[in-house]
């Protein structure tokens, strides 16, 4: 890590196979130099991931493949056909803090049976079915995606034993509490060239617990440090990009933190994004933090005051576009914040509201 523990000047590249390979020893020393990225910096670029770069280069390439198509056979998909919000969105369609982002999109869930449109809590509502494009239209999209799940679930799984031991805590201890029916995002973006004064992705947090990113060959995206300079992630062949997301963020008691980041490119750009998730009954307790870590966060002002995106009703009231003091109970509470945030004409369109 360079500069200083605050304000960072670059993005800290990682080696997944220290953990894999190491003793004892070895994968606790790997596990607390992640710990330590997690709170000063909360991105990482992870090396020798362990998944194969050809599924990788497969999703890329149904990504290009896709927007390529007419915009009526990528409507085949669309989004608000979906009261689950899946599917393919133009450009513009989705608010981050009521800006519109300049990207288009497919997002898929983790599929699980439908829930009745009104069944409460609301949340609820989010389970159910994706939207598959026809196989003669996008061939191998729906095998080559659910690969895709398989494998970025297991890294998902993997980091999170890397970063409770680094937390002092048993190597399972997210995965008891993450529950069966688990709920993981899955953005495969597009990017135009961004148009001046705008933003690919405006300034945000991720809403959920740890996000795996594909970013493609492409600069753009960058890194708020705590100087509010912005730092350009580079391109790196065969890395994902990681970051801590708001949910892992209020979980660890503000230890870990949620950067604000943002995507602004001039030429075109398609990225992958997997955002792992638990259940969504998945309680948001903190968990028990030693006293040393715990004093860590005590002793600085940005992590005792980190906060969470906004509520849509708090935007307009004037409330900062990641200063909200709101925490959620649970996993799914806060998903539905982020599609009544950033989706509000597929809410009302759906349920009402």
């Amino acid at each position: 890590m360079t500069g200083s523990a605050q304000s960072f000047a670059e993005i800290p590249l990682v080696d997944m196979a220290r953990w894999r390979e190491g003793d004892a020893v070895a994968r606790a020393a790997f596990a607390g130099e992640v710990r330590e990225i997690c709170h000063h910096i909360g991105f990482m670029i992870l090396t020798r991931s362990g998944v194969e770069q050809g599924l990788v280069d497969g999703v890329f390439g149904l990504a290009e493949r896709f927007f390529a198509l007419p915009e009526a056979q990528k409507a085949l998909i669309d989004k608000r056909a979906s009261r689950h919000f899946r599917g393919w969105e133009a450009v513009g369609a989705e608010l981050t803090n009521g800006r519109p982002d300049m990207r288009e999109q497919i997002d898929l869930w983790s599929e699980h049976e439908a829930r009745a449109p009104d069944v409460e809590p609301e949340y609820m509502r989010l389970l159910g079915p994706n939207q598959w494009m026809p196989e003669d239209v996008l061939p191998g999209y729906r095998e080559t995606m659910r690969r895709w799940y398989r494998d970025l679930g297991a890294l998902g799984d993997e980091l999170m034993q890397v970063l409770a031991v680094g937390l002092g805590l048993e190597p399972d201890h997210f995965d008891k509490r993450f529950g069966e029916e688990r709920m993981s995002l899955t953005k495969i973006i597009h990017y135009p060239p961004t148009p001046a004064g705008q933003f690919g992705v405006n300034a945000h947090h991720d809403a959920g617990f740890l996000t795996i990113l594909a970013a493609g060959r492409t600069p753009g995206l960058e890194v708020e440090n705590a100087d509010g300079d912005w730092i350009p992630v580079p391109v790196v062949p065969d890395a994902f990009v990681i970051n801590i997301g708001e949910m892992l963020q209020g979980m660890s008691g503000n230890y870990f933190i949620a950067t604000p980041h943002r995507v602004v490119t001039r030429e075109e750009r398609y990225s992958i994004g997997y955002f792992h998730g638990p259940s969504l009954e998945t309680t948001l307790e903190p968990v028990p933090l030693r006293p040393d870590l715990a004093a860590a966060v005590a002793a600085s002002p940005r992590h005792r005051g980190a906060g969470y995106m906004a509520l849509k009703e708090e935007t307009a009231a004037g409330v900062g576009d990641m200063q909200s003091a709101h925490k959620p109970a649970v996993y799914g509470e806060q998903l539905w914040n982020y599609f009544s945030r950033s989706y509000p004409e597929n809410v009302a369109r759906h349920y009402g509201r």
